[in-house]
């Protein structure tokens, strides 16, 4: 594989040290590296000597002079090529050299955190057998200025290396891109299967129900923000082992194991460095479930409710769809398959979407409803929560019960354009009023949290009961819940077992989840708080389930990287303001 190795030591010209290098930090030291890289065997010159710089005839003598006045570092780069790759690139030769540095003198200048008209720069040409190179002095006219960190190295590597490479990469990128599109295709299709299990899956692990409750505890001793970056070590290293011990279920092994396959295939096609698969507890992309974890602890120390339906696509009630007897009804049931369908072309989607609209302005409630709808959760138009509200309230006052609970849930909602409680509590009692079993059960968990309205466990009671008896899944799962748990309500196991089972017979996994855990004699809290854990994961996965297209170009902009530098040293980070070794960059 073709490589450039950047090497930037420097000589501190201001600073003491032993032997070779006290000599070599004065005026005589550095006067004689440079004579020396300028002069012996093997550098390739260009009358008496082979130093170039900005200028293209230098003197030696003055260059010396030159570097000997500086105050502060002089950096002392080596930029090396093997042969065959120098040979072939064309880079064997002092010319080839001192027109890349010339052109790159600003950038390298940059990294290096000095001004452009301050920055001083000489370099040689050494025709080396195996590694033909360059020794590149460089330095500040203002000892003020100038340090050199990582990811400065990096980023000279990085603008030498695409230049010098600049042909050979791409048509190796046109090449590798196909592959890497079929790559990422295969790979998706075998997490999506992991990724569905993982939404689904309940977590049967009593090891992370026990840190989980462990963690609880620890927190009650925490000041300040419930946050991972704000917890004592020993807190952290409990929230790491939960995470760690969730690698541990098999359906996330797997599929950590498919990410980062994928992930290591596509960053190897533009960088040649290997790395091993670390714990999914130091996985950055992974960084947000360590304050789920921390989260899912708080509410168990809380005796917070939760509600598994809201990790879920739950979808409105029903509407009552017309008969497809007259010529509107065909013309609005045509329109609303194609647009909330998958198999039609982009056009009809269009002709669909201006159909459903024509519908709506003529005063089609059903088509009003629909319009409703697709504003909200932008089916063929753009998300606007007024538009939503608006043609919810045309259909809602036409008594469609559907439309009456979407501009309930919508008003409810946390969107400060359309939020109104009373507006909100008046159209899901409406939506009630009408036999309608979910917003019997929205009703329920309203008076239950007390978010929007006074805390009422005889409403809460009421409602719930009433949506459960017709039917409603949910409705049945939360009665049960409470009674399982004697929240708000009196505990009763009979109670909670019987609205428990009719749940799990309409196919709501997480009521059958909750009667197994009240078998086993577990903590249900817990067991749902590990589930969660679970479904965030998968969530996870799937968001990052296509790796970037370049993994090795990104890059973070630099008011952006020096904000959280600053906060990284408020923290206690050290910060990498130089690097006094020799640091190997490989890759290209």
């Amino acid at each position: 594989m073709a490589k450039l190795i950047v090497k930037s030591p420097y000589i501190d010209t201001g600073a003491k040290a032993n032997g070779y290098m006290e000599y070599i930090a004065t005026r005589e030291g550095v006067e004689c590296y440079m004579s020396y890289i300028a002069s012996r065997p093997g550098a390739e010159k260009k009358g008496m000597h082979g130093l170039f710089g900005d200028a293209d005839n230098v003197d030696l003598e003055k260059a010396m002079e030159e570097v000997s006045g500086c105050k502060g570092r002089v950096w002392t780069h080596i930029i090396s090529l093997h042969r065959e790759d120098a040979a072939r690139l064309g880079f064997d030769s002092m010319s080839a050299w001192r027109n890349l540095l010339k052109t790159h003198r600003n950038d390298i200048a940059a990294a290096m955190k000095i001004k452009p008209n301050n920055f001083r720069w000489y370099a040689a040409f050494h025709n080396e057998e195996n590694h033909p190179h360059v020794h590149m002095m460089a330095w500040s006219a203002d000892s003020s200025q100038g340090y050199l960190t990582k990811q400065g190295i990096s980023d000279i590597k990085s603008g030498l290396a695409n230049d010098i490479f600049k042909q050979e990469m791409l048509c190796l990128y046109k090449q590798k891109s196909v592959s890497r599109d079929e790559l990422v295709r295969e790979a998706r299709k075998a997490m999506t299967e992991l990724i569905r299990q993982m939404n689904t899956d309940f977590c049967d692990h009593p090891e992370v129900e026990r840190l989980l409750s462990q963690l609880a505890q620890c927190l009650e001793t925490v000041q300040g923000k419930k946050q991972y970056g704000y917890l004592p070590q020993a807190t952290k290293r409990l929230v790491d082992e939960i995470i760690n011990q969730m690698e541990r279920l098999s359906v996330v092994a797997q599929c950590y194991d498919n990410w980062w396959k994928l992930s290591e295939q596509v960053r190897s096609y533009y960088t040649g460095e290997p790395r091993d698969r670390p714990p999914l507890s130091r996985q950055k992309e992974f960084r947000s479930i360590k304050n789920a974890v921390i989260q899912e602890a708080e509410h168990i120390r809380l005796n917070n409710l939760t509600f598994e339906d809201e990790d879920t696509n739950q979808l409105d009630e029903a509407i009552q769809e017309p008969k497809p007897i007259y010529e509107i009804a065909k013309r609005y049931r045509r329109a609303k398959n194609i647009i909330f369908g998958e198999a039609e072309s982009l056009e009809q989607h269009r002709a669909a979407v201006q159909e459903m609209r024509a519908l709506a302005e003529n005063g089609y409630l059903y088509a009003q409803y629909r319009m409703g709808i697709m504003y909200r959760d932008r089916i063929g138009a753009l998300p606007d929560v007024l538009e939503a509200k608006r043609w919810f309230l045309l259909a809602a006052e036409q008594n469609v019960t559907a439309a009456q609970y979407a501009l309930g849930k919508l008003c409810l909602s946390d969107d400060t354009e359309v939020r109104d409680i009373s507006e909100g509590i008046h159209w899901m009692q409406k939506a009630f009023e009408n036999s309608s079993s979910w917003a019997g059960y929205q009703l329920g968990k309203e008076y239950l949290l007390g978010k929007n309205v006074q805390k009422n466990a005889t409403a809460t009671l009421e409602y719930l009961t009433q949506s459960a008896e017709a039917g409603n899944p949910c409705a049945q799962y939360l009665l049960g819940k409470l009674f399982l748990t004697g929240r708000e309500i009196p505990k009763d196991e009979n109670m909670a077992r019987y609205w428990l089972s009719l749940s799990a017979e309409q196919g709501n996994r997480c009521a059958g989840f909750l009667l197994k855990s009240s078998e086993q004699a577990r903590n249900p809290d817990l067991m749902l708080a590990a589930t969660r854990l679970l479904h965030h994961l998968g969530r996870i996965f799937q968001e990052h389930s296509l790796p970037p297209s370049n993994p090795a170009g990104m890059r973070i902009d630099s008011k952006r990287r020096k904000k959280l530098m600053e906060k990284k040293q408020a923290m206690g980070h050290a910060y990498d303001d130089h690097e006094e070794n020799c640091i190997h960059f490989t890759g290209y």
